[in-house]
């Protein structure tokens, strides 16, 4: 069984950092690509960042380039997501996904993942 499992998140004033890891199991790591998604009340999903792990392409979503780094541990079959210079429209549930590695590029990700984590809430206060 595919299962990312999210650690994380949590309440931060703006300005400030929080960050989650994403552990993935039951998946061929190196072949896949890790995802991180946001979804704030009354608003649609949004893809946040993702990694392809074959060969460390990353891209990032123009709301949080230059604030937000993700990163993987192979060896831990783990993906971090670092946050920095937090905002309070940052504020949402954070989910991570996995799937193969085509669903990340350096333009873009599939949002249409097929294993999801449970999700973790991040919350900015202004």
């Amino acid at each position: 069984e595919v299962q990312p499992v999210e650690s994380g998140g949590g309440l931060v004033q703006a300005g400030g950092s929080l960050s989650h890891s994403c552990a993935v199991s039951g998946f061929t790591f190196d072949d896949s690509a890790i995802g991180w998604f946001r979804q704030a009340p009354g608003k649609g999903r949004e893809g946040v960042s993702c990694i392809r792990i074959t060969d460390g392409t990353t891209y990032y979503a123009d709301s949080v380039k230059g604030r937000f780094t993700i990163s993987s541990d192979n060896a831990k079959n783990t993906v971090y997501l670092q946050m920095n210079s937090l905002k309070p429209e940052d504020t949402a549930a954070y989910y991570c996904a996995v799937d193969a590695f085509y669903y990340c590029s350096g333009d873009g990700l599939i949002d249409e993942y097929d294993y999801w984590g449970q999700g973790t809430q991040v919350t900015v206060s202004a």
